[in-house]
């Protein structure tokens, strides 16, 4: 091998190996010889030997010396010239390390797509303006929101503003945000928009091709294969792409001259990362928006308890629809009780029945030529019982547990039904009596889609039925007459910018009696983002929902008051203390691994731990977890009070980066301010 020469200047390249190993999550020094000079400048990828290996790694500075005191190793080559790692990422990676105690190469195994050689010889050069023509944007919708314009004026003239929009009811969230992006694009800065899913992303592209040309709008979604995404990175980086859309990841991209960030429906768990450390793309846009000083905008048609926060703390303010405007766009919305309206099947005469409200509501949509969306929570079949004479709910008599259909879970027809048997200690109650009104007359009502639709086809039977949800998403539907029975975020949209005559939310407890911390805000969530896709009620749009209307939820959605829901859901918080509230970290894993990870953690002052406890419903631990071996999971929280973000998260990564240290084997997760407690 011929003698490598070390550089003339900066001969000492400290780099950051990528290794995923707590206790490795720092620089390392290496020696560069004069010909990898000018290409080894910090963030770039490079490839050393490590530990008898190679491996890669990333460029964080070059020096002139080192501390080590021993023989550096050369680095083996560089892998790319392309500065993919730039200051202002490297800064924004080392502050969500700091806040989810997390190892730095996992964050950027998310922020920065694998590289592909052939997308470094695409055309990286050609201006943006180059790119294709761009039509002078309609901003005028900005106008129906309470400082709406000034908040556009600001944006647009470089200052930075940060606002909680509360899309109103009717309203084209996509469209007002193109144009907003398209003007941004066209002074010469930078917008970058996130969205939970590819169906929001196809939609914010069809908007924006509106009004720019197709290469001027830069895709990073769950779609985009793995050149396309570097492509594109690499497209951003060099500031050629000015405006940036994506799922999650996309958060990460390094959009130059960066004024305005954007994230729309900040509840909806696709925002999480399902990999470690589990970063929520809320909390990366809101820490490039501090770091780099950008507009942000949350945007939703609810507001998470976390944005009302950061209202409420001052560092965002409320962009809300003006009252006439919000009066003239919502829909009526009408409460009917939890067992008000039922799609129901008397098990002794065989008849299906549709309660009056929701069958009225839906018979006049029809008539008008409208289609008409339901709203179930979940697909397939789940008979529950009700009385057939008073509708009261049909109780277990030995736990008051509901009574179910087990037999016709799968869709069995009248005749096939097993016997009433409790859902919750699984007794048969074949001798049922009603302990409202006595009626031993019994009614399965619908749970589940494909039932609904059986149900619904008896109700209407010469009306088009339609069915959106699981692995069978319709994204749209034509403006006539059908039923659209969807599970909540497989609603399709109505063609043409139309709207349903009438929405039926079904099954609201199921969504309210979730085991989970944020089951009311989650429920409120969904009805509105379907209550949105009905016409105004001075064109006869109307919501009919299955909830009793004294729950304070339903009377926010009444009165589409998602600021005050917001406001009470933190005040709940902060009563329970719990996120954002305070500062929570949840550590899941084996019992032993619980009691030596805390006994070793360094906590801030004021934390308080909860548990251990077993993880909650239909929460498990990630891979082949060996209940056997190590016993059933159990979770520890820490909670702390609210302050520097970065003190818990230290804490626990001196702690993990601890147990790394030691090779312990014992499975542990740690989650900071995870999206569902339990």
């Amino acid at each position: 091998m011929p003698k490598r020469t070390p550089a003339a200047h900066k001969p000492v390249a400290r780099v950051l190996p990528l290794l995923g190993v707590a206790h490795l999550d720092r620089g390392f020094d290496y020696r560069v010889d004069e010909e990898q000079s000018e290409a080894a400048q910090p963030g770039v990828r490079v490839r050393i030997r490590f530990n008898g290996r190679l491996s890669d790694a990333i460029v964080l500075e070059r020096r002139n010396d080192s501390e080590f005191a021993g023989e550096l190793r050369y680095l083996d080559r560089v892998i790319s010239p392309f500065a993919v790692y730039p200051a202002q990422l490297s800064q924004l990676v080392e502050s969500l390390a700091a806040r989810y105690g997390a190892v730095r190469s996992d964050i950027i195994r998310s922020a920065i797509p694998p590289r592909h050689a052939k997308a470094e010889e695409s055309d990286l050069s050609t201006p943006w303006e180059e790119l294709g023509d761009a039509s002078e944007p309609d901003l005028s919708s900005w106008s129906a929101y309470q400082f709406g314009e000034s908040f556009v004026d600001t944006v647009l003239g470089g200052g930075i503003a940060r606002a909680a929009w509360q899309v109103a009811p009717g309203d084209d969230w996509a469209a007002a945000l193109a144009a907003l992006a398209a003007k941004i694009a066209v002074d010469g800065g930078g917008s970058l928009i996130v969205v939970p899913d590819q169906r929001d992303v196809d939609k914010l592209e069809r908007a924006l091709r509106e009004i720019v040309a197709a290469k001027q709008v830069t895709v990073l979604g769950n779609a985009t294969g793995p050149q396309a995404r570097y492509r594109r990175y690499l497209s951003a980086l060099v500031g050629q792409a000015r405006i940036v859309i994506g799922t999650r990841s996309a958060a990460f991209a390094p959009v130059a001259n960066l004024r305005l960030a954007v994230i729309v429906d900040d509840g909806d768990d696709n925002l999480v990362d399902n990999l470690k450390p589990y970063v929520h793309a809320r909390e990366v846009l809101t820490t490039r928006s501090a770091l780099e000083g950008c507009s942000l905008i949350l945007a939703g048609h609810s507001r998470t308890a976390e944005t009302q926060l950061l209202v409420e703390s001052g560092w965002a303010h409320d962009l809300v629809p003006s009252e006439s405007s919000l009066s003239a766009r919502r829909p009526a919305i009408t409460p009917v009780g939890a067992f008000g309206f039922q799609v129901a099947r008397d098990l002794q005469g065989g008849t299906t029945s549709l309660s009056g409200p929701a069958y009225q509501a839906a018979r006049r949509a029809l008539d008008r030529g409208e289609p008409v969306l339901v709203q179930v929570p979940r697909k397939g079949y789940a008979p529950i019982l009700a009385c057939g004479n008073c509708r009261a709910p049909a109780r277990c008599r030995h736990c008051n547990g509901p009574l179910g259909l087990p037999g016709d879970s799968h869709g069995g027809h009248e005749g096939q039904a097993s016997l009433p048997t409790c859902t919750w200690c699984g007794r048969i109650d074949s001798k049922f009596r009603c302990t409202e009104c006595g009626s031993p007359r019994l009614r399965a009502i619908v749970l589940g889609s494909e039932r609904t639709a059986e149900e619904l086809g008896r109700a209407f039977p010469s009306t088009r039925i339609v069915m959106s949800g699981g692995n069978k998403v319709i994204d749209e539907v034509p403006g006539e007459p059908a039923l659209v029975i969807a599970t909540p975020g497989a609603e399709p949209h109505v063609a043409d910018g139309g709207h349903y005559g009438a929405a039926l939310l079904l099954e609201a407890a199921t969504l309210l009696n979730r085991q989970d911390l944020r089951a009311t805000e989650e429920a409120l969530a969904k009805w509105a983002a379907a209550a949105t896709l009905v016409s105004p009620h001075s064109k006869g749009g109307e919501v009919i929902i299955a909830a009793d209307e004294a729950l304070a939820v339903v009377q926010y959605l009444v009165n589409w008051d998602m600021v005050a829901a917001a406001r009470a859901e933190l005040a709940g918080r902060r009563e329970v203390r719990f996120p954002p509230a305070v500062h929570m970290a949840a550590v899941d894993g084996a019992d032993a691994a619980l009691d030596h990870f805390l006994s070793i953690a360094e906590l801030p002052e004021h934390a308080e731990i909860l548990g251990p406890v077993p993880l909650p419903p239909g929460v498990t631990l990630p891979g082949e977890y060996d209940e056997q071996r190590f016993g059933p999971p159990q979770r520890a929280l820490i909670r702390t009070p609210l302050g520097p973000r970065s003190q818990l998260g230290t804490a626990l990564r001196n702690a993990n980066a601890a147990r790394s240290a030691r090779k312990d084997e014992l499975p542990l997760r740690i989650q900071v301010d995870p999206i569902h407690v339990g």
